[in-house]
């Protein structure tokens, strides 16, 4: 299942449309700012299909019956972009235990390029819900292989996937190789350009949060 949030108007919308627009995505704050604000809503709507149970809360007059998470999920990203939507995600699931993936495009000479991991930390994830983020689902290529390389640590029961922006390409190929995810965005594009860039997209979500980088 595949949930667009942009589908119906929300702030979300304003939020997408400021890290698109080419002069308010400079302010690196407001677009780390706004990309936080869309893990923060994703993951309230998360929070909505997972397990509750009902547990006696004391209160200064009494005791109160509340529902409450039944379980905490695992909260992945790929670094660095995923920086930001993840700590947003990490604002309301605030007890969660957290995996970290370092993956990157390594480029070729003639234009391709393949996904090369380096590192993954990652607590105990056998049957626990993994949510794992980041901002631009475009190839699906590094989600797909970051996926993988988590899975090999353990199975989770479910896995959520989360996106600021996602191309449709994206969506497909993940869907076809980890059918089993349910992917969650702000907004959906249909168009990706031969190197792999969602249009009209954004733009380089890394290099936007945390400045360029030297490396190609």
């Amino acid at each position: 299942m595949v949930i667009n949030l942009s589908a119906a108007h929300s702030l979300l919308n304003n939020w997408v449309a400021e890290l698109r627009h080419t002069e308010i995505q400079s302010d690196r704050m407001r677009f780390r700012r706004n990309l936080e604000r869309i893990g923060e809503v994703i993951a309230y709507e998360i929070s909505k299909e997972m397990e509750w149970e009902e547990k006696e809360v004391p209160t200064p007059l009494g005791v109160s019956v509340c529902k409450l998470l039944k379980e905490q999920p695992v909260l992945a990203t790929v670094l660095r972009a995923g920086v930001p939507l993840h700590q947003g995600l990490l604002n309301y699931f605030d007890k969660a235990d957290n995996a970290f993936i370092s993956a990157y495009r390594k480029h070729h000479r003639d234009g391709s390029f393949e996904i090369s991991i380096e590192y993954v930390s990652c607590p105990d994830i056998d049957n626990r819900i993994l949510i794992i983020s980041d901002p631009m689902l475009a190839t699906g290529a590094s989600l797909v292989k970051a996926i993988q390389f988590l899975k090999a640590e353990g199975m989770p029961k479910c896995i959520h996937v989360v996106a600021a922006i996602a191309c449709t390409f994206g969506i497909e190929y993940l869907r076809r190789e980890e059918p089993e995810v349910k992917v969650w965005c702000g907004a959906i594009d249909d168009e990706l350009t031969a190197k792999g860039y969602i249009v009209p997209g954004l733009g380089d979500a890394g290099d936007l949060a945390f400045g360029s980088k030297l490396q190609s």
